[in-house]
């Protein structure tokens, strides 16, 4: 498995920058989606490039923490972390795909998700064939996939709290 390990912070990475890239760009270009989906956009309603990026890289820091630990001290229960993050971003990647087809439109994250599915599924399932799945290795597994779901939140609430600093610093500017 220490062959796969540091692909977790290098996928992710990857694929945020295409997220970082494009957002905005996206979001101006389709104001729509605010009224068409308010429940959905609520959470990206004002975001910049800025609180954008301060939230890629909270997200970061699990991945690329946890990968380090799994790749030096390749103990179950880092491994099993790490397959769980590996789990997470897969998913994340299956629902900007579904996010893709549903809008009918290119999102950013579109062809990095594209791109980075299947590889994440070949590791995955190279990795579920060297695993030992007891117990403990599940539950943990569950945790951190449950882990990523919150950090998402946490990562949005940085987000606005970034924007905000960069909206009070544009306005004591002007």
């Amino acid at each position: 498995m220490k062959e796969y390990i540091l692909l977790l912070p290098i996928i992710f990475i990857f694929h945020d920058m295409e997220e970082i890239v494009g957002f905005n760009w996206f979001f101006m270009k389709n104001p729509d989606l605010y009224d068409r989906y308010p429940k959905v956009t609520k959470a990206y309603r004002n975001f910049k490039t800025e609180g954008f990026a301060a939230a890629v890289y909270e997200e970061f820091i699990p991945f690329f923490g946890v990968s380090l630990l799994a790749y030096y001290f390749p103990n179950k229960v880092f491994l099993s972390v790490w397959y769980g993050l590996f789990l997470a971003l897969a998913g994340h990647f299956t629902v900007h795909i579904g996010q893709t087809i549903y809008l009918k439109k290119y999102i950013p994250s579109f062809v990095t998700s594209f791109i980075c599915l299947p590889v994440s599924v070949s590791v995955i399932l190279k990795c579920t064939r060297i695993m030992t799945f007891d117990m403990v290795t599940i539950l943990t597994i569950i945790v951190s996939i449950l882990f990523m779901m919150i950090n998402l939140r946490l990562a949005h609430m940085l987000a606005h709290f970034v924007n905000g600093r960069v909206e009070d610093e544009t306005n004591v500017e002007r």
